[in-house]
């Protein structure tokens, strides 16, 4: 099973870096980091739905299924 992460395709839609993003949601840029990359094992609701917020977008548009 594989999750793809695609918080930097939408902050370059929305033409946000990543530290403005990282500002706005509360996290640390090497947290967001960890994120984009798709190191991060866990992601907290809280933080999904504040990267939601800040990227006027949708769970689904940040967080795809890929099949192995």
């Amino acid at each position: 099973m594989s999750i793809i992460v695609n918080v930097d395709v939408m902050m370059a839609k929305r033409k946000m870096s990543s530290n403005e993003l990282a500002e706005k949601i509360g996290i640390t840029p090497a947290n967001l980091s960890v994120l984009k990359t798709g190191k991060a094992k866990a992601i907290r609701f809280s933080t999904l739905e504040a990267i939601c917020k800040a990227l006027d977008c949708q769970p689904g548009d940040v967080l795809e299924y890929r099949e192995d």
